[in-house]
C-alpha cells in the first residue's frame, strides 16, 4: 500500500464525502474511489457504509483510521528527527496560545527566536485557554501559552510573567479619566466579557468574586478585538489586559487598584516535555528570554504579588545545545 493512499484514506475518513475529499486532495473522484477499493480489497472488509451519495465510517473504518493516523504521525516525527539531525535548527514547532497573546507575546517571541534559529518553522493555533490546554494534553500542539495557570495535574506549567488588568470603559462613562478604580465599584455595571473557558474570563470572575459580587454579564464574545469594539459602542464595561502607554487599546482604560488585578501567564506542556527536539529547543529559549516581554512595562515593586516569576525548564528534559 502506498503512503499517499493512506493519506487519502484519512482525508476521506474525515470528510466522509468523495467529492469533498477529492477537491481537498486535488485528485479526481475516480482515482480516490479506486484507491479506496484497493485498500478494502487488501483488508477484506468495507471501511465505509454507503448511504446513497454519502459515506459513513463503520467500526472497521474507525479502527483503521486510528492506526492510519498513528502511522502517518510516526512517519512525520521520523522525518522531523532526521531533519533535526541533519540541521539542528530545522524542524517544526506547533504553538497554541490564548487569543490575547497573539497581539504581543507570540510575535515578540518568534521575532527573537528567528535570530537564534531562522530555519525553524511554526504552526500557530489561537483559541480559548481551555482549548489550548486540551490540545497540549492530546498532543495536537507542542507548547501552549495561556493564562492563568490551568488546574491540570497531568501537565507541567512554566510561569513566565504577569499581565496587569484594567477596566475598559466607553467614552463619556462616569469612570472615564479616573486615575484608578476598584473592581468593587463595577458591581451592578453592565459588562462585556469573553465566554467561559477563556483565561481573561476566569480572571474577571475571580476579581469580582474576591470583591464579593457576581459580574452582570450582558454580552459574551470569543475574541478580544470584538470585546473592545462592543465596549467602545457603549454596551458595557470590561476587564481587559493593560496595554503599553500609547497603544490604541490603552485608550479608554482605567487602572484597577486591587492588588490581585493581574494574571500570571506561562507555557504549558506535557509532563515529559515536547516530543520534537525543535520544540524542546524553543521551550528552553522561551524560559531563558531576558528581559521577558512583560505587560505592563512597569515592573512590580518588591513584595508585590506580581513580582518576577521563575522561568526554568526541568533538567530532566534533554535539549541539544
Amino acid at each position: 500500500m502506498q503512503l499517499r493512499e493512506l493519506q487519502w484514506f484519512t482525508t476521506l475518513a474525515e470528510t466522509e464525502h468523495i467529492t469533498e475529499a477529492s477537491i481537498r486532495l486535488n485528485i479526481s473522484q475516480p482515482t480516490l474511489s479506486r484507491a479506496l477499493a484497493r485498500i478494502e480489497r487488501k483488508l477484506g472488509v468495507q471501511l465505509f457504509d454507503r448511504h446513497q451519495n454519502r459515506l459513513r465510517l463503520n467500526r472497521y473504518g474507525k479502527l483503521y483510521q486510528a492506526h492510519a493516523l498513528r502511522a502517518l504521525n510516526e512517519i512525520d516525527r521520523a522525518e522531523q528527527r532526521i531533519a533535526t539531525l541533519v540541521d539542528p535548527d530545522r524542524g517544526s514547532v506547533s504553538l497554541g496560545f490564548a487569543h490575547s497573546f497573539g497581539g504581543w507575546l507570540i510575535p515578540d517571541l518568534l521575532k527573537r527566536y528567528r535570530g537564534v534559529a531562522s530555519s525553524t518553522s511554526f504552526e500557530l493555533h489561537g483559541g480559548a485557554s481551555d482549548s489550548v490546554v486540551d490540545s497540549v494534553r492530546q498532543g495536537k500542539i507542542d507548547i501552549g501559552f495561556v493564562a492563568p495557570e490551568p488546574a491540570a495535574d497531568d501537565l507541567v506549567w512554566i510561569p513566565l510573567g504577569h499581565e496587569a488588568l484594567c477596566l475598559r470603559v466607553p467614552a463619556g462613562h462616569a469612570f472615564e479619566g479616573h486615575d484608578h478604580i476598584a473592581i468593587a465599584d463595577v458591581a451592578g455595571e453592565p459588562m462585556v466579557a469573553l465566554k467561559a473557558g477563556h483565561g481573561l474570563r476566569q480572571a474577571t470572575d475571580r476579581l469580582c468574586r474576591d470583591a464579593g459580587f457576581g459580574p452582570r454579564i450582558e454580552l459574551e464574545v470569543t475574541e478580544l478585538p470584538t470585546l473592545h469594539a462592543l465596549v467602545a459602542a457603549g454596551l458595557g464595561v470590561a476587564v481587559v489586559p493593560a496595554a503599553p502607554s500609547g497603544h490604541p487599546s490603552a485608550t479608554g482604560t482605567v487602572p484597577l487598584s486591587d492588588p490581585t488585578a493581574f494574571r500570571c501567564y506561562g507555557a504549558v506542556i506535557r509532563r515529559h516535555g515536547p516530543s520534537s527536539q525543535a520544540a524542546r529547543r524553543f521551550l528552553k529559549f522561551v524560559a531563558g528570554v531576558s528581559p521577558f516581554p512583560a505587560r505592563p512595562d512597569r515592573a512590580p515593586s518588591e513584595g508585590d504579588p506580581r513580582r518576577a516569576l521563575p522561568t526554568t525548564v526541568p533538567a530532566a528534559w534533554p535539549v541539544s545545545a
